[in-house]
């Protein structure tokens, strides 16, 4: 970096005698000269303080002799209280402009420098190996304050804060002002006299040989500080944003920031020293004075800018004047756009984008650094496009418009490069892009929210105020003009998702762009749309599908997805990535929102992954009566799955009218399966298929269908077992067995009935008879049945919902069919089952009995059924051996009984003995009444009177008494019970 920051200026020349000191005041230059005079030299024609930069200074006034003793070594001028300070033989001090001695300080006599902290009007004096703090009092004299002895004699001097930096010999030194204490920092160099110099920001730089190093006001190093001179300087001059430093053969500037670049080098030869004023650097020579004229800021800005010095430009203009915020922001815009060109040139995309972002110009200018980008059409106006709107900006504006041009088409110039570099250039410029946009998102998404907030508010106090206005009057009133709010942000977020979209799945970040979508997003869907399509990215489609709430495009794609990934599940991994899972994962939140299209969209995956899909519409309750109905209307094939997954998979089971409807699909297919058996003459009782195994399964374990319908469904000469099951669920028990003992011939089943009946009714005396039924059934089956049928015509008296029996032909008996509605428990009584034989009936009339499974039946259950009951039911010829199995058990447990229940006689008599032998005692008890015997309650004399006494034999009442005490507290009891 190397431009013109000074022109160097002769400003006094032809001095008569050598210059020894040099200060400047109100545009002067006061020269001291070795012969111990003051020259004070001013221009033709000075104004505010500023040194001319058209010509020599002339000598405005000479004072000779204005030190008596000695050659003054240093001034500095103290403008704010317009005195000069001098050290000559002792530290002088005059009245600016006159140049009036106000103190002399005797007792700095022998010093050789002094440092002056301006704003608190403290002066550190070194002299000797001493070092004493004088306050200037009432700007007439000084007091001293502090005095503390040194290693050596002070060499460089400097204020730090309430610390000062010494140099002696050849160490560096931080001392306190109010304590004395001494820190060691740091060496100066091998050959180096100590050189310190103060920074306006408080921060001290320290000379090491040719090194210029920084430090804070405690002497600490600052990290990123240190200046490096091309050879060891003299002295050292701060003026900002520069340093300027005395060396052999010139002066040389280099910047304050890092890395301390080289600005520039002045040639001047034999600088005895450098001064600092307000407004430039006086270089001091033998016998003239040159004056360091900073070149204006915007000419600087203007020559960094030219040679690609951007940060350094950026960092002057935060020196322009104030007044001039806006040329200044309009400046840093321009810069930081063609700074921002410049990276983006040679490749450091991140870095050219925080130039963009920090020139506040449009996302749209940027984008047009990307012309594979599809923007969507909008309306809006560039930051550099407004600017002309400005007049006082319009130069500046021009020169950026100028600026920008030349980049305009940078990414179509690059033709001579390798397909392999424009791919890497390509991505990481858009890496780069993503970056920049998802720093700009959330301002950009904020305004565009609180636009959309805006339009409905407005919109809803526009449509009440018209409301308002048609109740006030009937005449037709002029219509007000709808408010139109600008659609700027939404169209500036509307660029930018869709822009951020598509640099996120160039740069393969899919995932990114999911996340986009997921929350609030202005995408462009028509663009987005055909972008994702082209590149086959369909689960980023899918997502901008679903934010957009096209849920039936979503799942259209998303069937047509699967069903590719199964066809292509043997050449590629596609099926990992899209089955029918993920369709109910997206049906999911769609359940309560919009439950058709959730039905609409199940069909493909009910078929395949039923058990999940009807999981899925229990887990978010759709409603299984709207299930069922779409899926019988839409695809039958799949209502008994549905239902069947339904009844397995629901905790609290299924409504009746569900159940019914399940049943009734299960039976249509067993009465189909029967007919085409029947034809083929291979139908048996015992023949079961899956569907029939469902529907027994279906009819024992749920109740809710209609039994009398589907009696009425099924045949006469077959499925006996599905017609036993609806017996028993209309307790008609009678029927059941038979059909289990003489149509379907298993025993183990009627059994197994009976047990079911008892265990589920053992608390109802009616279902205890259920086993009297079935030998009732093995041993006089025509008997049985004639008296279930006398049983049954009284209780059709009584309720109507009994239909009149209807004779049917089947079997090698005729039987009567009764159907019953609304009788669900009928009672028999054993002594009807007794009146109905004697010893003597044939039992044998109407078919052989079944014996055998009788005597099992009671050896098995005989705790079960009445003994005597059952041995009247028996034939007369059956062996007593054969009874030992049913009469050893019963008669055991019979006795076990008694003795049980004559031990419990004789607790409960004895117990009665001893209540009443305690009774006895207490009847026993005298209570002597005699003429001095008092009543408890009233307190008079017993007498004559009819008494009382309470059960502890001690408390004696009248009688009269305690029948009014008691009628007291049966009032009382009364009013409290009304209260409650």
């Amino acid at each position: 970096m190397v431009h013109s920051a000074y022109d160097a200026v002769e400003l006094v020349s032809g001095v008569p005698g050598d210059i020894v000191a040099v200060a400047a005041y109100a545009g002067r230059l006061l020269v001291a000269g070795k012969d111990g005079s003051l020259r004070i030299y001013s221009s033709p024609a000075h104004a505010d303080g500023e040194i001319p930069r058209d010509g020599p200074y002339a000598l405005e006034r000479n004072q000779p002799s204005l030190w008596r003793r000695g050659t003054p070594l240093a001034m500095e001028v103290s403008a704010g209280r317009e005195l000069l300070l001098s050290l000559a033989e002792c530290v002088n001090l005059h009245r600016l402009p006159g140049l009036e001695t106000v103190a002399v300080i005797g007792k700095t006599k022998g010093a050789n420098l002094f440092a002056w902290d301006d704003r608190r009007g403290l002066l550190a004096v070194g002299r000797w190996k001493r070092l004493t703090i004088f306050r200037l009092d009432s700007g007439r004299e000084f007091v001293e304050v502090k005095e503390f002895g040194v290693p050596d004699t002070v060499k460089s001097m400097a204020w730090c804060g309430d610390n000062i930096c010494l140099g002696i010999r050849k160490e560096y030194m931080i001392i306190n002002s109010m304590t004395g204490a001494l820190t060691e920092v740091f060496s100066s160099g091998r050959n180096a006299p100590p050189l310190v110099v103060a920074l306006p920001t408080g921060e001290l730089l320290l000379g090491k040989d040719n090194i210029g190093v920084f430090v804070d006001q405690n002497g600490k190093l600052i990290q990123d500080g240190r200046i490096i001179w091309s050879d060891t300087p003299a002295s050292v001059a701060i003026h900002r944003p520069y340093a300027v430093a005395r060396l052999p053969r010139h002066v040389e500037i280099r910047s304050l920031r890092a890395p301390n670049a080289l600005v520039q080098t002045v040639v001047l030869r034999d600088v005895q020293k450098l001064v600092e004023t307000e407004n430039c650097i006086l270089a001091v020579l033998a016998r003239s004075v040159y004056g360091l004229l900073p070149v204006p800021i915007g000419a600087q800005i203007v020559q960094l800018t030219a040679s690609g010095e951007f940060e350094e430009a950026l960092a002057l203009c935060k020196l322009l004047p104030p007044e001039d915020s806006s040329l200044r922001a309009a400046k840093e815009s321009s810069i930081h756009i063609r700074y921002g060109h410049f990276l983006f040139d040679n490749g450091s995309y991140e870095e050219a984008m925080e130039q963009f972002a920090d020139s506040h110009v449009d996302i749209t200018y940027v984008l047009s650094l990307y012309p594979s980008l599809i923007l969507p059409q909008t309306h809006i106006i560039g930051e550099h496009d407004r600017l002309h709107d400005l007049p006082e900006l319009a130069r500046e504006s021009s020169d950026l418009t100028d600026e920008m041009e030349p980049y305009s088409l940078q990414l179509h110039e690059s033709d001579d490069k390798s397909p392999l570099e424009i791919k890497k250039m390509s991505h990481n410029a858009l890496i780069a892009l993503v970056k920049y946009l998802q720093k700009k998102r959330n301002g950009i998404i904020e305004r565009a929210t609180a636009e959309v907030t805006e339009e409905v508010v407005s919109g809803a106090v526009h449509h009440s105020s018209i409301l308002s206005e048609s109740y006030r009057s009937k005449k037709p009133n002029k219509k007000r003009a709808q408010t139109h709010t600008s659609s700027i942000a939404r169209e500036m977020a509307t660029v930018l998702d869709t822009s951020l979209l598509q640099a996120l799945i160039l740069t393969g970040q899919s995932s990114g762009a999911i996340e986009l979508l997921k929350g609030l997003n202005y995408c462009d869907l028509k663009i987005c749309k055909e972008f994702l399509q082209e590149r086959n990215d369909y689960m980023v489609l899918l997502e901008l599908y679903k934010s957009n709430e096209m849920h039936r495009e979503a799942l259209q794609l998303l069937n047509q997805l699967v069903e590719e990934s199964k066809a292509e599940m043997g050449k590629t991994d596609f099926n990992k990535n899209f089955n029918p899972q993920m369709i109910i994962e997206y049906l999911r939140p769609l359940c309560r929102s919009d439950p058709m299209l959730v039905l609409e969209s199940s069909l493909y995956v009910l078929e395949r992954n039923p058990s999940d899909t009807i999981e899925l519409f229990l887990s978010e309750n759709v409603p299984a009566d709207l299930v069922n109905s779409y899926l019988k209307q839409h695809a039958p094939n799949l209502q008994s799955t549905y239902l069947e997954l339904m009844l397995s998979m629901s905790v609290s089971g299924i409504n009746p009218n569900l159940q019914n409807e399940l049943v009734q699909l299960y039976l249509s297919e067993v009465l189909d399966w029967h007919k085409s058996l029947k034809e083929e003459g291979n139908w048996t009782e015992k023949t079961y298929s899956p569907t029939r195994k469902k529907l027994i399964s279906t009819l024992e374990n749920n109740s809710g269908y209609n039994t009398e319908i589907l009696l009425k469904r099924l045949p006469q000469d077959a499925l006996f077992e599905e017609r036993a099951i609806l017996y028993g669920k209309m307790n008609q028990h009678l029927r059941a067995l038979s059909l289990y003992v003489h149509k379907l011939q298993m025993p183990e089943r009627a059994v197994a009935y009976c047990d079911r009946v008892y265990e589920e009714g053992a608390q109802q005396p009616s279902k205890s008879n259920i086993y009297f039924n079935l030998l009732q059934i093995y041993l006089n089956p025509r008997k049985a049945e004639k008296e279930f049928e006398q049983k049954i015509v009284p209780v059709a008296s009584q309720y109507p919902g009994i239909q009149k029996a209807t004779k049917v032909k089947g079997g090698r008996m005729g039987k009567k069919v009764v159907e019953i509605e609304g009788a669900d428990d009928l009672r028999f009584s054993p002594s009807g089952t007794d009146s109905g034989r004697s010893d003597g009936d044939d039992v044998n009339d109407g078919g052989p009995i079944m014996l055998n499974e009788a005597l099992e039946l009671l050896s098995q259950r005989w705790d079960r059924i009445n003994g005597a009951q059952a041995l009247r039911l028996l034939p007369r010829d059956t062996k007593l051996q054969d009874l030992v199995l049913f009469l050893e058990p019963l008669l055991r447990n019979s006795s076990e009984h008694r003795r049980n229940y004559m031990v419990i006689k004789n607790l409960i008599f004895r117990a009665n003995l001893q209540v009443k032998e305690d009774l006895y005692k207490r009847r026993q008890a005298v209570l002597k009444i005699d003429g001095d015997s008092m009543c408890s309650l009233c307190h008079k004399r017993i007498a004559n009177s009819a008494f009382a006494i309470y059960p502890n034999g001690q408390t004696l009442v009248h009688f009269v008494c305690f029948r009014e005490s008691q009628q007291i507290k049966a009032v009382r009891g009364v009013n409290s019970v009304k209260r409650r």
